[in-house]
């Protein structure tokens, strides 16, 4: 029988990108975790690992556009985070970990936002017609447009690493200074956001790296912010050797009893060696 070892992660898909033209802002990467909250409110997961090579992958982040690019999944093991989705550009938001928001259409129509992936995140928001205001990506902690019109989602705090780090923003929406609005913030936890106002139109800022955070929605005309690449986190007792493939970019330091690897960068194909 193959050795078990206690193993907790962090796995964060990439972030979708968001939407040009009073776009939607992208959804963040799908958050799953066994050392606190999952995304969407879930439940810690299992925390045995089975010794030997398991497959580890971060997402990248997808790319602005007329929509958005959805974000890539991350991987460890059998633990699969989606990428977040799509932000909207005259168009609904796409589903992913987190769902992107729908986008401002400057007439009647209020695009949906995307729907999330269970227990990974939570749904985008709609964007608004008639003030053609994106809607906000949804978030790890919560859906876009929580509190106002185009705020991403919040994300997830994790302590993994020894210190309290939220992760997993959805992006804001953007705005129109033709119609007086106002562009949305990111989500905490490195959401990309909007900052134009009723005179002026602005390009989307991107979801920050590694944090798996949505892209900001551009303005009217503009473009929108890629989505910030995925991360892999991974803590595991000091007395357990740990080995990675070529082409994986990773840091590590003890927290406690464990040593805890931060996986920023992997190539096809990579793998990691537990035990």
């Amino acid at each position: 029988m193959a050795t078990a070892f206690y193993c907790q992660y962090v796995v964060i898909g990439g972030g979708g990108g968001g939407g040009n033209g009073m776009g939607g802002g992208g959804g963040a990467g799908g958050y799953r975790t066994n050392a606190g909250t999952s995304g969407g409110g879930a439940s810690a997961e299992a925390l045995l690992i089975v010794a030997g090579v398991h497959t580890v992958t971060v997402g990248a982040g997808g790319a602005s556009g007329v929509p958005g690019v959805v974000g890539s999944q991350s991987v460890f093991s059998t633990i699969v985070s989606a990428g977040g989705g799509f932000g909207g550009a005259n168009s609904t938001g796409g589903a992913g970990g987190s769902g992107g928001g729908g986008g401002g259409s400057g007439g009647a129509v209020n695009y949906a936002g995307g729907a999330e992936t269970a227990s990974q995140g939570f749904a985008g928001g709609a964007g608004q017609g008639t003030n053609s205001l994106g809607g906000g990506g949804g978030g790890a902690a919560e859906v876009g447009n929580t509190g106002t019109q185009a705020h991403g989602g919040d994300g997830v705090s994790s302590s993994i690493t020894g210190s309290a780090v939220t992760r997993a923003g959805g992006g804001g929406g953007g705005n129109s200074d033709f119609y007086n609005t106002t562009g949305g913030p990111g989500g905490a936890g490195g959401g990309g956001g909007n900052t134009g106002t009723a005179s002026s139109n602005v390009n989307g800022t991107a979801g920050t790296v590694n944090t798996g955070g949505g892209g900001g929605g551009g303005s009217q005309g503009l473009v929108g912010g890629a989505g910030g690449s995925g991360v892999v986190i991974l803590a595991v007792p000091t007395t357990v050797l740990v080995t990675f493939s070529g082409g994986v970019t990773q840091t590590s330091a003890i927290v406690g009893a464990n040593r805890v690897y931060t996986v920023t960068e992997t190539d096809p194909g990579s793998t990691v060696t537990i035990g």
